[in-house]
């Protein structure tokens, strides 16, 4: 392609991004079933000609966008999604075309710079020291297996044992302590780091999926302890600054899994939720949840850079990694890595700390909102509404099911399912920046639509 044709190409997909944001408030949330049928224009056989970029870009357009679902809008409530800030989605195209590969400050100066210094800010945003390392990755998952492997290296470096070198085998034995209501993921990134998905010792929970201190064990040897910022269906915290006080003399390491609620500690009304927060010894969070940069975006926190670096740097005769400066891809899994920092650093230069804190309070507020909308409506809240989580059930089981579906097929809004401590609930979250009161009470209102549909 010449420079025209290409400046052509990209001027078409910017006319098309920008239709499309312009109609997620209109649209149905979950898309039609006339749009999904056109997918199968997709499955063909591998083409042997070329093709026009503008037509590739075209179909892509034409059949793959009515398709989606509205993620980016400001109804969509089924997970802990934020859709995208203008200026965050710009910095991503911008970052794209740019093609970094920030692994390496020598050969990326500019986008590791970028990153470092949003990574200053994040730490100042939840009151960590700015010793801490960290690193942006694909999402919470990855933070916590992040954030975990440095606290592998550290504990078995304590008992003699160089795990990176030497592997587990043989290794002196690492308990893990997690909440009973702790997120799938977690143990995902546990059985990833070889420390055994059954073999975590279970903490009981309160009815709010807080981790109870009067259950928590006695400890010996190396252990991590995991805990929860954010109980992904309650938006409870578990109670951080007293499992810390309660283990701060013996091996543990403390874990905060804060995928969403870390974001609390951004706001002066919320604060105290994470209460303890700065006394743990590493943190996992998503900055594609409530920051609401584009996907994806993780970021993993340690107190002990040093463990942290030791856990992830590699080197290479052909890489130039001897730097004064800090190289990214040595806090993180990758070595290939886009800049994932630079969209973080828009949305904090854009928002600043008191928009960061406007944007958590106002979800929060939503989703109180619904909380009462849906009482008034004579409909049961199963949880405690501290954070922007909610949970209601319509009656039996099958009901709440079919109440659901029926919210998902209306298409107003689109909430989804869970079970919550045998009780099956419609899970709201409120996370993005683009709900407004208005979205929140036609919202409402498709809901009851909905519940009185189905008899409830």
């Amino acid at each position: 392609m010449n420079v025209e044709d290409s400046r052509a190409l990209l001027a078409s997909a910017a006319r098309r991004a920008i239709r499309y944001l312009q109609g997620l408030p209109h649209r149905s949330v979950a898309p039609r079933p006339e749009a999904l049928a056109r997918l199968v224009e997709l499955d063909t056989e591998l083409p042997f000609e070329r093709s026009s970029p503008q037509d590739v870009l075209g179909l892509l357009d034409e059949v793959v966008s009515p398709a989606t679902v509205a993620m980016a809008g400001p109804r969509f409530f089924g997970f802990v999604i934020g859709g995208a800030q203008p200026a965050t989605l710009a910095a991503n195209w911008l970052a794209g075309t740019w093609d970094q590969n920030s692994a390496l400050h020598r050969v990326t100066p500019a986008t590791a710079l970028v990153e470092r210094v949003a990574l200053d800010w994040v730490l100042e945003l939840f009151g960590l020291s700015h010793d801490c390392g960290g690193g942006f990755v694909t999402g919470a998952t990855m933070a916590n297996f992040t954030a975990l492997a440095a606290a592998r290296h550290a504990l078995l470096r304590r008992a003699g044992w160089n795990v990176e070198a030497e592997g587990l085998f043989g290794a002196p034995p690492i308990t893990v302590v997690v909440g009973e209501e702790a997120h799938p993921t977690l143990f995902k990134s546990i059985g990833l780091l070889g420390l055994g998905r059954e073999r975590v010792v279970r903490v009981p929970a309160d009815g709010q999926g807080r981790m109870r201190v009067d259950g928590l064990p006695v400890l010996s040897g190396p252990t991590i302890v995991c805990t929860q910022a954010g109980n992904v269906n309650t938006g409870a915290f578990d109670p951080i600054a007293d499992i810390c006080a309660r283990y701060r003399d013996g091996e543990a390491w403390i874990h905060v899994d804060g995928a969403f609620g870390m974001w609390a500690a951004a706001s002066p009304r919320l604060a105290h939720l994470a209460a303890g927060l700065a006394d743990a010894d590493s943190w996992a969070t998503d900055a594609h949840k409530w920051l609401n940069v584009p996907y994806d975006c993780g970021i993993a926190l340690v107190r002990d850079a040093h463990a942290l670096r030791a856990a992830m740097a590699i080197t290479a005769e052909y890489l130039p990694t001897e730097s004064d400066e800090r190289n990214p891809s040595d806090f993180t899994p990758e070595l290939s890595r886009r800049a994932r920092g630079v969209e973080v650093w828009a949305a904090l230069r854009t928002l600043g700390r008191k928009g960061v804190a406007e944007l958590v309070e106002g979800a929060c507020a939503h989703a109180r909102r619904f909380a009462d909308g849906m009482r008034q409506a004579g409909y049961r809240v199963l949880n405690d509404v501290v954070l922007n989580q909610v949970l209601v059930c319509f009656g039996e089981p099958e009901l709440t099911e079919r109440v659901i579906s029926e919210l998902q097929r209306e298409g107003t809004c689109w909430c989804g399912g869970t079970v919550w401590q045998g009780q099956t609930a419609m899970r709201i979250s409120v996370s993005s920046w683009a709900t407004t009161e208005e979205d929140v009470e036609l919202s409402l209102e498709a809901m009851r639509r909905a519940a009185q549909k189905c008899g409830a």
